[in-house]
């Protein structure tokens, strides 16, 4: 007997200026196709929060704000998960090796450091890769089976 093929994915992918304006645009995706999955409103917030901080990073940190760079990101949506792959050409950066607590009382007035805490808080699953081409974010939301037996997405 043949194993079950694996899970068809669809794939949405995003080329966009680096401009922080334009992180509106990638939250609307983040949210529509989070209805598709069914996500329920917290998974739905915190996808959306992840999106924009991954967003932000390629933008701010990874083109200088260069609006004539360009930002990939890739939505793959399977029946029980949403991956998000974002992806700059900047120089790179090291990813902090453990989750840095902003939430500790010598961390709540930083200015920075938030984004990689919301994306991992946020997130089932958050990958860094830096080479020479840059910094690519791969971030994953596993759907929960929904308690009210309400269709799941196809």
């Amino acid at each position: 007997m043949a194993a079950d093929p694996q899970p068809q994915k669809e794939v949405v992918s995003l080329s966009i200026p680096s401009r922080l304006e334009m992180l509106g645009l990638l939250d609307r995706v983040a949210e529509q196709l989070c209805e598709r999955l069914d996500f329920p409103d917290e998974d739905r917030s915190n996808i959306s929060m992840s999106v924009i901080e991954a967003g932000t990073n390629a933008i701010q940190h990874g083109h200088h704000a260069d609006p004539k760079k360009t930002v990939v990101v890739r939505f793959e949506m399977q029946p029980d998960r949403l991956t998000v792959v974002v992806h700059d050409n900047g120089s790179g950066f090291s990813p902090p090796a453990g989750i840095h607590d902003i939430t500790s009382p010598e961390h709540l007035l930083d200015l920075r450091g938030r984004g990689i805490f919301i994306m991992q808080t946020c997130m089932d699953e958050v990958k860094f890769d830096t080479s020479d081409t840059g910094t690519t974010v791969r971030m994953i939301k596993i759907r929960k089976p929904n308690p009210n037996g309400s269709p799941s997405a196809e």
